[in-house]
């Protein structure tokens, strides 16, 4: 097994399972069904030796809780990390109301996610018929992450961070909003797997943790609750406390996404600060 298979069974996996297309069952709209969630993803390979995964426990960055690839599986080789941009008919929904999420990205977190998460389970299983142990740290009964102090983590925190693992392994960089921005843009959703399968590593094409963002604050402006900002960076609980709102709003859904879409990384690697 190699990158292109891995690449080659993501493209069909997205292209052919329902999961990637809202059901007349659940949409919150009739008209909805049928909408697809996701285009093809995006990948990046990195060393699960990369000193980078070490830096991570560094308390300013993470913190000692954050477990490294060779911690979640011992003589692991390879990070996969993969980006999945939402559709246009996602996105361009999501640009139209600065208060709320539009039902068309409430349906991209949620049924989203169910997809995400299906997908990540069938590659690690074609990974592991393939003869290689491989685990999605995520799904693993030892991840742990928290939204309150009460924790045995830090808020807002968590032992595998997969926005951290996509920096590390050559994916992108942060934003200002705390997102990826990746080739594709930061609009969409991200998942992860290591493995002791040894794998070609991806290039970095940056060295600097926000080297693709040109910090012109658009994703600050969209924010319905202003928790980002250029001087100060985000404040996750203001951040958090929203999504609590709309938890509430819009139960069993809930989401944002305010800060990915009308802005410059929305769908590529910003150049210039125009927009």
């Amino acid at each position: 097994m190699n990158k292109q298979t891995i690449i080659r069974i993501a493209k069909r996996f997205t292209e052919n399972s329902q999961l990637n297309y809202i059901s007349k069952d659940v949409a919150i709209r009739k008209e909805l069904a049928g909408m697809k969630i996701f285009d093809e993803a995006i990948f990046a390979f990195g060393s699960a030796e990369d000193k980078g995964f070490e830096l991570l426990k560094n308390p300013s960055v993470i913190g000692e809780h954050f477990l490294t690839p060779t911690e979640w599986l011992p003589g692991a080789n390879t990070v996969i990390v993969y980006f999945f941009p939402f559709t246009d008919e996602i996105i361009k929904s999501n640009r139209k109301e600065k208060r709320w999420p539009s039902d068309e990205w409430l349906h991209g977190r949620i049924e989203g996610q169910i997809f995400l998460k299906e997908f990540s389970m069938f590659l690690n299983k074609k990974i592991s018929d393939a003869g290689y142990d491989s685990i999605i740290p995520t799904l693993d009964s030892r991840f742990i992450s928290s939204t309150s102090s009460d924790e045995k983590i830090p808020p807002y925190s968590s032992n595998w961070s997969e926005r951290h693992a996509a920096f590390v392994s050559g994916l992108g960089t942060f934003g200002l909003s705390k997102g990826i921005i990746t080739e594709k843009g930061m609009a969409g959703r991200l998942g992860s797997i290591v493995t002791n399968l040894e794998l070609e590593l991806s290039e970095k094409n940056y060295r600097d943790v926000y080297e693709y963002c040109t910090i012109c604050g658009a994703c600050a402006e969209r924010c319905p609750v202003n928790a980002i900002s250029i001087e100060r960076g985000k404040d996750h609980k203001k951040c958090a406390d929203y999504l609590d709102i709309t938890s509430k709003k819009f139960k069993p859904r809930y989401g944002c996404g305010k800060c990915q879409v009308l802005v410059p990384c929305e769908r590529r690697i910003p150049k210039t600060l125009e927009f």
